[in-house]
């Protein structure tokens, strides 16, 4: 077994966080008169999830000089993250509706289009906490939103690599931001210097069109460069390739009320465990419960698990 780490201090991320309203019906927004007031982002989600199963997190970003920006700080500030965010005088924080459909079904709609966010740079990073970092986590969002931000992204991981901080990335495809052939680019450029790589299958897919099975999908991502790589699946649990051993692990059966957000709840579940030295298959295990518990409860991060709760 490959040697872990011991967590020596926070896990770090960054990305967009946007507010985000939510129809308290199901059904069209059409005609819909009350709308529940929130924020989500993935970085963030998985912040949150991780602090509440007991690992410190940092994360950064920008956020307009907003309502939505300041609520943004307070909450994630309010779940023990830690928040580098400069404050863009000349951007707004970007928004999100989101429609609910029925069970797990929703619509959501992006306004993000020049937001805060989406003018990262690499002068907004904290490099001392990503050197002091217990790990490095990234996803595929934030280098598809600009060219400032996918530079943010390369600089982040450039400061990881030369301090010997472990990365985290989950490719988090996002179709109405860049092409397949965009995405694959970078994610061919970002896997080799990951210590774990996440992935649901279709997102697998972009790299890899012509596997079909989802048990070879994570052995292609570790022969990318990834020393572990990770399948996530839904309703069907995870596929994993550690240590040269295929792992299998089914998903906990729930009646889903919100699906959004389940993969980064998913993602911090297993992170928790890895930081902390637990066998391969004890990461996935925590990491299907965590995916489980999220899809119970309506919001992108309201639903993450506390440590009290697993037991």
């Amino acid at each position: 077994m490959t040697h872990v780490r011991e967590s020596s201090g926070a896990v770090v991320t960054f990305g967009e966080a946007m507010g985000l309203a939510t129809s308290s019906q199901v059904g069209s927004m059409l005609h819909e008169r009350v709308l529940g007031l929130s924020f989500g982002g993935a970085e963030a989600n998985v912040a949150i999830g991780l602090s509440r199963l007991g690992v410190p997190s940092v994360w950064m970003s920008r956020l307009g000089d907003d309502s939505l920006g300041r609520l943004i700080r307070r909450e994630m500030s309010a779940e023990n993250v830690s928040v580098i965010a400069r404050v863009d005088d000349n951007a707004p924080t970007g928004f999100m509706l989101k429609e609910r459909l029925g069970g797990d079904r929703t619509n959501v709609f992006f306004y993000r289009a020049g937001s805060a966010a989406s003018r990262m740079s690499p002068e907004d990073l904290d490099a001392r906490a990503v050197r002091n970092a217990a790990l490095l986590h990234i996803t595929g969002i934030a280098p598809a939103l600009s060219a400032s931000a996918r530079a943010t992204t390369e600089r982040a991981v450039h400061i990881a690599k030369e301090a010997g901080t472990p990365i985290s990335f989950d490719l988090n495809y996002r179709a109405k931001l860049w092409t397949r052939g965009e995405a694959a680019a970078v994610f061919r450029s970002l896997i080799p210097d990951s210590e774990i790589v996440f992935a649901g299958e279709n997102e697998a897919r972009i790299l890899f069109p012509d596997v079909a099975s989802a048990a070879d999908l994570p052995r292609a991502l570790v022969d990318l460069g990834s020393r572990r790589a990770v399948i996530k699946q839904g309703a069907e649990g995870c596929t994993a390739f550690i240590d040269g051993e295929i792992l299998k692990v089914p998903a906990v059966a729930v009646k889903p009320i919100d699906t959004v957000g389940a993969g980064d709840a998913f993602v911090a579940g297993f992170l928790s465990q890895f930081l902390g030295g637990a066998r391969p298959l004890e990461c996935l295990e925590r990491a299907v419960i965590t995916g489980a518990m999220a899809c119970l409860v309506a919001g992108d991060w309201e639903g993450a698990a506390f440590l009290e709760e697993l037991g």
